[in-house]
Protein backbone atom coordinates (compact mmCIF):
# COMPACT_ATOMS: atom_id res chain seq x y z
CA UNK A 1 0.00 0.00 0.00
CA UNK A 2 2.77 2.58 0.91
CA UNK A 3 4.51 1.87 -2.52
CA UNK A 4 1.10 3.32 -4.14
CA UNK A 5 0.75 6.13 -1.62
CA UNK A 6 4.49 7.55 -3.25
CA UNK A 7 3.22 7.31 -7.19
CA UNK A 8 1.04 10.27 -6.16
CA UNK A 9 3.22 12.02 -4.22
CA UNK A 10 6.31 12.00 -6.98
CA UNK A 11 3.61 13.34 -9.36
CA UNK A 12 2.53 16.20 -7.30
CA UNK A 13 5.95 16.79 -6.24
CA UNK A 14 7.29 16.65 -10.55
CA UNK A 15 4.10 19.16 -11.21
CA UNK A 16 4.81 21.59 -8.32
CA UNK A 17 8.74 21.83 -9.85
CA UNK A 18 7.64 22.00 -13.26
CA UNK A 19 4.82 25.06 -12.61
CA UNK A 20 7.83 26.64 -10.73
CA UNK A 21 10.19 26.45 -13.36
CA UNK A 22 7.60 28.65 -16.34
CA UNK A 23 9.86 31.93 -15.50
CA UNK A 24 13.15 30.86 -14.07
CA UNK A 25 15.42 27.29 -13.19
CA UNK A 26 15.11 25.14 -10.82
CA UNK A 27 17.35 22.25 -9.65
CA UNK A 28 17.29 19.40 -7.71
CA UNK A 29 19.62 17.57 -6.70
CA UNK A 30 21.26 14.65 -4.41
CA UNK A 31 24.52 14.02 -3.51
CA UNK A 32 27.35 12.19 -0.67
CA UNK A 33 29.89 14.18 0.78
CA UNK A 34 33.02 14.36 3.52
CA UNK A 35 33.34 16.52 6.46
CA UNK A 36 37.09 18.13 7.13
CA UNK A 37 37.82 19.67 10.60
CA UNK A 38 41.55 20.27 12.36
CA UNK A 39 42.11 17.71 14.84
CA UNK A 40 42.50 19.11 18.80
CA UNK A 41 45.67 19.40 19.57
CA UNK A 42 46.22 21.64 22.69
CA UNK A 43 43.15 21.04 24.81
CA UNK A 44 43.93 19.02 28.76
CA UNK A 45 43.98 15.50 29.02
CA UNK A 46 40.84 15.98 31.08
CA UNK A 47 38.65 16.26 28.45
CA UNK A 48 39.42 16.30 24.51
CA UNK A 49 36.88 16.80 21.93
CA UNK A 50 37.07 15.60 18.93
CA UNK A 51 36.82 16.76 15.54
CA UNK A 52 33.87 16.80 13.51
CA UNK A 53 34.93 15.40 10.69
CA UNK A 54 34.61 11.60 8.34
CA UNK A 55 32.03 9.45 7.56
CA UNK A 56 29.90 9.73 4.27
CA UNK A 57 26.67 12.51 4.26
CA UNK A 58 23.93 12.12 2.09
CA UNK A 59 22.93 15.29 1.04
CA UNK A 60 19.41 16.75 -0.65
CA UNK A 61 19.08 20.10 -2.29
CA UNK A 62 17.09 22.64 -3.97
CA UNK A 63 17.25 25.78 -5.81
CA UNK A 64 15.28 28.59 -7.49
CA UNK A 65 17.63 30.71 -10.13
CA UNK A 66 15.89 33.72 -11.94
CA UNK A 67 16.94 35.48 -15.00
CA UNK A 68 19.47 37.78 -13.48
CA UNK A 69 21.33 34.94 -12.53
CA UNK A 70 20.38 35.35 -8.76
CA UNK A 71 18.37 33.34 -6.18
CA UNK A 72 17.90 31.27 -3.37
CA UNK A 73 18.61 27.52 -2.51
CA UNK A 74 18.03 24.89 0.63
CA UNK A 75 20.42 22.22 1.55
CA UNK A 76 20.03 19.18 3.88
CA UNK A 77 22.85 16.99 4.81
CA UNK A 78 23.02 14.15 7.19
CA UNK A 79 25.47 11.49 8.20
CA UNK A 80 24.87 8.16 6.75
CA UNK A 81 25.55 6.16 9.82
CA UNK A 82 25.95 7.21 13.54
CA UNK A 83 29.76 8.25 14.21
CA UNK A 84 31.50 7.31 17.41
CA UNK A 85 32.22 10.25 20.17
CA UNK A 86 35.73 9.16 21.62
CA UNK A 87 34.92 5.94 21.45
CA UNK A 88 31.96 6.70 24.18
CA UNK A 89 29.07 7.47 22.97
CA UNK A 90 27.31 7.40 19.06
CA UNK A 91 26.39 10.78 17.57
CA UNK A 92 25.15 11.64 14.15
CA UNK A 93 24.78 15.13 12.96
CA UNK A 94 22.48 16.59 10.83
CA UNK A 95 23.31 20.03 8.73
CA UNK A 96 20.50 22.00 7.21
CA UNK A 97 20.81 25.72 5.86
CA UNK A 98 19.64 28.42 3.57
CA UNK A 99 21.11 30.65 1.04
CA UNK A 100 21.39 33.53 -1.23
CA UNK A 101 22.67 32.20 -4.69
CA UNK A 102 24.19 33.83 -7.53
CA UNK A 103 24.84 31.57 -10.57
CA UNK A 104 27.04 33.03 -13.56
CA UNK A 105 27.08 31.12 -17.06
CA UNK A 106 30.79 30.21 -17.29
CA UNK A 107 30.37 28.55 -20.51
CA UNK A 108 28.63 25.96 -22.97
CA UNK A 109 26.71 23.60 -20.50
CA UNK A 110 28.71 24.52 -17.37
CA UNK A 111 27.24 27.20 -14.82
CA UNK A 112 28.70 27.95 -10.81
CA UNK A 113 26.79 28.87 -7.99
CA UNK A 114 28.33 30.99 -5.19
CA UNK A 115 26.20 30.77 -2.06
CA UNK A 116 25.98 32.54 1.60
CA UNK A 117 23.15 31.85 4.35
CA UNK A 118 22.30 30.50 7.30
CA UNK A 119 21.15 27.36 9.13
CA UNK A 120 21.39 25.12 11.62
CA UNK A 121 22.98 21.70 12.55
CA UNK A 122 21.42 19.15 15.19
CA UNK A 123 23.33 16.56 16.53
CA UNK A 124 21.77 13.71 18.14
CA UNK A 125 23.78 11.64 20.55
CA UNK A 126 22.63 8.02 21.15
CA UNK A 127 22.40 6.79 24.38
CA UNK A 128 22.89 3.02 24.89
CA UNK A 129 20.62 2.31 28.03
CA UNK A 130 17.96 5.45 27.46
CA UNK A 131 16.74 7.30 29.79
CA UNK A 132 13.26 7.28 31.61
CA UNK A 133 10.69 10.08 33.04
CA UNK A 134 7.60 9.94 34.22
CA UNK A 135 6.70 13.41 32.53
CA UNK A 136 7.98 12.67 29.42
CA UNK A 137 8.35 8.99 28.76
CA UNK A 138 11.43 7.47 27.54
CA UNK A 139 14.00 8.52 24.88
CA UNK A 140 17.72 7.04 23.37
CA UNK A 141 19.05 10.54 22.85
CA UNK A 142 19.48 13.45 23.68
CA UNK A 143 20.49 16.27 21.10
CA UNK A 144 22.43 19.92 20.82
CA UNK A 145 21.01 22.51 18.00
CA UNK A 146 23.27 24.97 17.35
CA UNK A 147 23.20 27.90 14.57
CA UNK A 148 25.70 27.94 11.20
CA UNK A 149 26.48 30.42 8.95
CA UNK A 150 27.48 29.10 5.82
CA UNK A 151 29.41 29.43 2.34
CA UNK A 152 30.14 27.51 -0.72
CA UNK A 153 30.57 27.05 -3.93
CA UNK A 154 29.58 24.86 -7.01
CA UNK A 155 30.29 24.23 -10.73
CA UNK A 156 27.29 22.72 -12.25
CA UNK A 157 28.08 20.76 -15.81
CA UNK A 158 24.92 19.46 -17.82
CA UNK A 159 26.14 15.48 -18.79
CA UNK A 160 23.06 15.20 -20.48
CA UNK A 161 19.38 17.54 -21.51
CA UNK A 162 18.89 18.69 -17.96
CA UNK A 163 20.63 16.37 -15.73
CA UNK A 164 24.36 17.88 -14.15
CA UNK A 165 26.79 16.61 -11.92
CA UNK A 166 28.23 18.85 -9.43
CA UNK A 167 31.33 19.15 -7.29
CA UNK A 168 30.71 21.33 -4.17
CA UNK A 169 32.42 22.47 -1.29
CA UNK A 170 30.72 24.23 2.07
CA UNK A 171 32.33 26.18 4.91
CA UNK A 172 30.35 25.71 7.97
CA UNK A 173 31.17 28.32 10.90
CA UNK A 174 28.86 26.80 13.70
CA UNK A 175 28.41 28.96 16.95
CA UNK A 176 29.25 27.90 20.16
CA UNK A 177 29.92 24.40 18.58
CA UNK A 178 31.52 23.04 22.67
CA UNK A 179 31.05 19.32 21.68
CA UNK A 180 33.84 19.21 18.87
CA UNK A 181 37.15 20.67 18.42
CA UNK A 182 36.67 23.27 15.72
CA UNK A 183 33.74 25.88 14.74
CA UNK A 184 34.49 25.47 11.81
CA UNK A 185 33.22 22.39 9.14
CA UNK A 186 34.42 22.01 5.72
CA UNK A 187 31.88 19.82 3.46
CA UNK A 188 33.21 18.83 0.11
CA UNK A 189 31.26 16.04 -2.31
CA UNK A 190 29.37 15.91 -5.37
CA UNK A 191 25.78 15.80 -6.15
CA UNK A 192 24.03 14.86 -9.61
CA UNK A 193 20.69 16.33 -10.30
CA UNK A 194 17.95 17.36 -12.69
CA UNK A 195 17.28 20.99 -14.07
CA UNK A 196 13.20 22.79 -14.48
CA UNK A 197 12.89 25.19 -17.22
CA UNK A 198 16.39 25.09 -18.53
CA UNK A 199 15.71 26.92 -21.94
Amino acid sequence: MRKFVFIPFACALLLFFATLACAQQVDVAVGAGILLSTKNTNASEAFLPPPEKGGLYPSFSFDRIFKNHYGYSAELATSYKQQSYNSFQEYRPIFYDVNAVFAPHLRNRMDADFMAGVGGERVLFYSPSGSCNFSVGCTTHLDANHLLFDVGADVRYRVWKHFFVRPEAHLYHIVNNAEFHSDNVLRVGGSIGYTFGLK
